[in-house]
């Protein structure tokens, strides 16, 4: 495990899969991300590269030919090589290999780097098209955050701020797992969700095209939550398992199967098209108070 840190935050990260681990403020003395217990969820942050949530029967096809390829990519379980690190900063880095390339026939090179500025973590996403063809992928976040978060106070306190007024549905997730096409209502000229565990009950909350740019976890019985920022993310996953103590709050360039698919990689919704040497840069970040 590798320590980054400033004068008020101390994050922890492993090199399998790029994952924070911990994200510690020094003067709160709060641990804002989950601990990856495995009575609920084994993941902390997980990395979602080169697909963003599940493949129809976890294949699909390109030029002809089919691959398979588990939920989210196998970026999240790939060991990456530390190419660049200072006190404050690290970034990971995952070539394409000869295992990648029977799960995903694209030469690629992709890092992540991890960056504290005061209270705040930015963790950006670099994809290189290392290749002579067009790079197809999709990218995301998917870290999960305690709530409730400190003692004496219920999951049911907290709600989530939208930056922006909303009025947009959500879309639901069929029992196969994939993305149906219609959404059903759920924020109305609203910029508050309060949070219930049976939101979840049905799986992920799924949005497409908020107005918002951040959302906060706030509580009117805390003076400490967080607000993480997303622009150019343009899907947004919120995900609990069954009554677990944390929620994910999860911006996406990508997006899971529909329920309609063609399985045609080109075809996905919201698949990212790289020429050869061309680069993408997408930055999420969280701070803490």
């Amino acid at each position: 495990m590798l320590t980054i840190s400033n004068e008020t935050l101390s994050v922890t990260l492993n090199p399998q899969g790029a994952e924070i681990l911990s994200i510690y403020h020094k003067e709160t003395k709060l641990d804002y991300l989950w601990n990856g217990d495995a009575a609920y969820w084994p993941k902390t942050s997980p990395v979602l590269f080169p697909v963003v949530g599940g493949l129809k029967d976890n294949r699909y096809q390109y030029k002809g030919k089919q691959y398979e390829m588990g939920r989210h990519g196998f970026a999240r379980e790939s060991v990456y090589t530390v190419t660049a690190q200072t006190t404050s900063s690290l970034t990971f880095t995952l070539m394409a290999n000869e295992a990648t390339l029977l799960m995903y026939p694209f030469d690629f090179k992709f890092s992540v780097k991890h960056e504290l500025i005061g209270n705040t973590i930015h963790v950006s996403y670099l994809v290189e098209n290392t290749g002579q063809e067009n790079l197809l992928f999709s990218v995301g976040a998917h870290p999960a955050f305690h709530v409730p978060l400190i003692a004496g106070t219920h999951f049911s306190d907290y709600s989530l701020l939208f930056s922006s007024t909303e009025t947009v549905g959500r879309y639901p997730i069929a029992a196969n797992g994939l993305i149906e096409n219609n959404a059903t209502p759920l924020l109305n000229n609203t910029q508050e969700l309060k949070l219930a565990h049976d939101l979840f009950y049905n799986d992920a909350i799924v949005f497409k095209n908020l107005q918002s740019n951040s959302i906060s976890i706030v509580s009117d019985k805390t003076p400490h939550g967080l607000k993480l920022e997303f622009n150019d993310f343009p899907y947004m996953g919120i995900w609990q398992p069954k009554d677990a103590p944390f929620v994910c709050i999860e911006p996406w360039c990508g997006l899971g199967d529909v329920i309609d698919t063609t399985s045609e990689l080109q075809d996905k919704e919201g698949i990212e098209v790289l020429p050869a040497a061309g680069l993408f840069e997408r930055t999420w970040s969280v701070s803490l108070f």
